[in-house]
């Protein structure tokens, strides 16, 4: 059974300056939709990694981190399977720039 809420700490820079490294994060596994601009947990090579939702388009998302420099995301490993998002955040709301 997976828990309904999950928290996480932002390591890294690729939210910067929405999420800084070090902010916790609570995210829940049981959304209804999701939509560009929202904040995910995805896993990608067997991490779990925080983006933002750019494109959805079919069956498939398109993620990318706030700081394009420090962050490596769909476009360097391009669309992935929405069942590789764990979860979205809820908590704190990161709007988009």
């Amino acid at each position: 059974m997976k828990i309904p809420l999950i928290i996480r700490r932002v390591v890294g820079h690729s939210m910067l300056p929405v999420l800084p490294p070090g902010t916790l994060v609570w995210g829940t596994r049981y959304f209804k939709r999701l939509k560009p601009g929202n904040v995910v947990v995805i896993v990608h090579e067997d991490k779990e990694k925080i983006k933002r939702i750019d494109q959805i388009k079919d069956n498939e998302v398109f993620v990318v981190g706030d700081h394009p420099d420090a962050s490596t995301d769909s476009r360097q490993f391009g669309w992935l399977d929405i069942s590789l998002v764990q979860a979205k955040i809820i908590w704190p709301r990161a709007k988009a720039l």
